[in-house]
């Protein structure tokens, strides 16, 4: 039986399971296969180098959508920092325009967007990494939070807060829908997510390593044969921190970055996407560039398809909150 929380009911969706939009991964074959087994899958935009490539995504994505499957399909919109170099309006009015229901805002605060995009029926999910910053996001009117952990891939923030602690704040302070986010990989966990407040588990790494997601296998593997020392932090300096697989490239970021603190232009070629777009999409080469990833690699041990992924995670989810009266003696 499927796990209802605030999240399926305010998504439409089996599971409360998210696909997390992930830079050269969040393309439609993925997005689409997490709908059809029952999560919300989403397409990542600037991951398109195009509002026109953003349409064609969505599209391709939905043609691949089972039928009874069309709601569980959404965009993440990463607002970056350099706010001028995207065209924001354009992606927005793509998503808009394509038909879907939900979109995931990350980076800046979502303020710009919020309301235009609820005017047209989506809802708004936004990811953080403080409590603060969900409620700042709360009272810009999102209809759901992200909380995003500092095991997770990616950027982390700097308050450096686990979600141990903070998915336990979300459940005291947040007044609208949370989802636990990173570090996430298995049903236990999403039960415990749930037992401290959240309605639900967003994963970006552990949906890597599965069959849809359109990487090279190498990186695949490398998430498999990883464990738990195999993530370190780069960028710190610069005060951009950024989780991302220990390999040469990271450790030579690390060196420069102590060599020449707050310095990006040291570190620039070293970090810049192209890389790992090439490293993910042509060679497979996993020590030539810095790609993100999470802590949950220690607990990834194959690829599977995702129907299998949510499949086993929900069932392993129920068996441990069914036996969670067993602990409580009267």
């Amino acid at each position: 039986m499927p796990l209802v929380t605030d999240i399926t009911k305010m998504f439409s969706i089996k599971h409360p399971i998210i696909q997390g939009g992930m830079h050269h991964v969040g393309f439609a074959g993925l997005a689409a296969a997490v709908a059809n087994a029952g999560g919300l899958g989403l397409v990542t935009a600037l991951t398109q180098p195009s509002p026109d490539a953003l349409a064609a995504e969505i599209d391709k994505a939905s043609k691949l959508l089972r039928p009874g499957c069309e709601g569980r399909l959404g965009v993440n919109l990463t607002i970056l920092p350099m706010f001028a170099e995207v065209d924001y309006p354009a992606f927005k009015d793509v998503i808009i325009g394509s038909g879907v229901k939900v979109v995931e805002t990350a980076g800046r605060p979502p303020g710009e967007f919020v309301e235009e995009f609820k005017k047209n029926g989506i809802s708004v999910i936004h990811k953080c990494v403080t409590t603060r910053h969900a409620l700042s996001a709360e009272r810009l009117g999102v209809d759901a939070i992200s909380l995003d952990g500092f095991e997770c891939a990616g950027h982390p923030g700097e308050m450096d807060v686990g979600n141990f602690v903070l998915q336990a704040q979300g459940g005291r302070e947040l007044s609208v829908p949370f989802v636990c986010s990173g570090g996430v990989g298995t049903g236990r966990q999403l039960a415990a997510a749930m037992m401290m407040g959240a309605s639900g588990v967003n994963m970006g790494t552990r949906f890597m390593a599965t069959k849809e997601a359109a990487i090279h296998d190498n990186i695949k593997q490398a998430l498999v044969d990883g464990g738990a020392g195999s993530t370190t932090l780069v960028m710190r300096s610069v005060k951009n921190t950024e989780r991302v697989f220990k390999n040469e490239t990271a450790l030579k970021v690390q060196e420069l970055e102590r060599e020449f603190p707050g310095d990006f232009s040291k570190i620039h070629d070293y970090v810049k996407g192209e890389n790992y777009r090439v490293s993910f999409q042509e060679t497979g080469n996993t020590e030539d560039s810095v790609w993100s990833c999470g802590e949950v690699m220690s607990l990834i041990d194959d690829i599977p398809t995702c129907d299998e992924l949510v499949e086993r995670m929900v069932k392993e989810a129920e068996e441990a909150l069914a036996a969670g009266p067993g602990f409580v003696v009267r």
